[in-house]
């Protein structure tokens, strides 16, 4: 099933974030089972607005922006396809480069 990285910008504060949260789960749950909220990582911008990028699995993009639209309290800036999954565990342990 192909995965998404969706990049948001919030319009309520960071407080109300875990409301916003429990809505999506809900969502999923009733009316979109097919997608899988993986995790997200929480930041502040610049101006100060919450934002997250949020994985999730699901059959289509298009998919996965309706699921946002019924959500509401934020927009999507950017969504993205992932092509893979790295870690450092997955690279060998070389000599310091820097001697």
């Amino acid at each position: 099933m192909p995965r998404f990285l969706i990049e948001r910008t919030y319009t309520v504060d960071l407080d109300t974030l875990p409301t916003v949260a429990t809505r999506s789960k809900a969502i999923s749950y009733h009316r979109f089972p097919e997608i899988v909220w993986e995790h997200s990582h929480v930041v502040v911008g610049d101006d100060g607005a919450p934002k997250s990028y949020c994985v999730y699995s699901a059959p289509t993009e298009e998919m996965v922006r309706e699921h946002s639209r019924l959500l509401g309290d934020h927009f999507i800036q950017e969504i993205y396809e992932i092509a893979g999954d790295v870690a450092p565990s997955d690279f060998p342990l070389i000599d310091d480069p820097g001697s």
